[in-house]
């Protein structure tokens, strides 16, 4: 299979994606609502979901439930799963290990401004992949993270659009085929940052908060030229994960607007 075929399993026709993010268990103690989500996650398939970003031990546990869903495998995660910060990460698993699994793709994390030769470490990691990518074509996703995993306050530029955009632009660079990043909710701003990344951009998860917030926040991604979402807890942690999917799908795929959207949540029940 070609790496474009491999990339139509992850985003739809569109060329747009909801990937719902499983991988909680390889950063974080804090996974409530995961494992139902795996069992459950084909699913969410008929109401919009596109693609699951699993780890490992998902991907071999749960086989038989995630046999028809389209999967990236998380190759890297954190050396300290008790420390919520992230303080580093190693790779632990390759491109040749997602096509034993079937998957679609890989995914890690750089971390561009990051101290201690965090990182050199991840984008020798993240280009080591590219190649391999090439080599298999298999697409390489990577969550690139200016300075640490969350936005923390000893790391101020975490969070800055300008550190954002450099970072995106510097996982093109250094070979990924799609970039997973933060993004702000301005348009404007957030634009930028899609036109500096060059390859497709992804939303990394968005803000824990009530359905209007985080419906007006997706939206304004879609006007800035983000191709997607991948988020975990705001689908999995979700009452009616079904009905956020469904409801994620009206703006991301359809282009339907938040009111639309909310309808949608409460008349899609799971």
């Amino acid at each position: 299979m070609d790496k474009a075929k491999r990339l139509n399993n992850i985003f739809g026709k569109d060329g747009k994606t909801i990937i719902v993010a499983l991988d909680g268990f390889g950063f974080s103690s804090n996974t409530d609502g995961v494992d139902f989500s795996v069992k459950s996650v084909k699913e969410l398939l008929k109401y919009g979901l596109n693609c699951a970003l699993v780890t490992y031990g998902q991907a071999q546990l749960f086989s038989e439930e995630l046999i028809d869903v389209p999967t990236v495998l998380r190759v890297d995660g954190s050396v300290n799963v008790f420390d919520d910060t992230v303080p580093e990460t190693a790779q632990f698993f390759d491109v040749t290990d997602a096509l034993k699994l079937g998957a679609s793709g890989v995914v890690c994390m750089t971390f561009p401004g990051a101290p201690g030769g965090r990182e050199e470490f991840s984008h020798k990691m993240l280009s080591k992949l590219a190649k391999q990518g090439e080599e298999w074509n298999v697409p390489v996703i990577a969550e690139t993270l200016p300075c640490s995993y969350p936005v923390l306050d000893k790391y101020p530029n975490s969070n800055n659009p300008d550190y954002i955009k450099t970072a995106a632009r510097l996982g093109a660079e250094y070979g990924a085929d799609v970039i997973k990043t933060r993004f702000t909710g301005n348009v404007k701003i957030d634009r930028k940052i899609v036109e500096n990344t060059i390859r497709p951009a992804v939303a990394l998860g968005g803000p824990k908060t009530d359905n209007k917030t985080y419906f007006e926040y997706v939206h304004n991604l879609m006007e800035a030229g983000v191709k997607g979402i991948a988020t975990g807890r705001n689908i999995t942690q979700d009452s009616n994960p079904i009905g956020k999917v469904a409801a994620l799908s009206a703006i991301v795929h359809d282009g339907k607007s938040v009111e639309e959207a909310l309808q949608i949540y409460s008349e899609t029940r799971s």
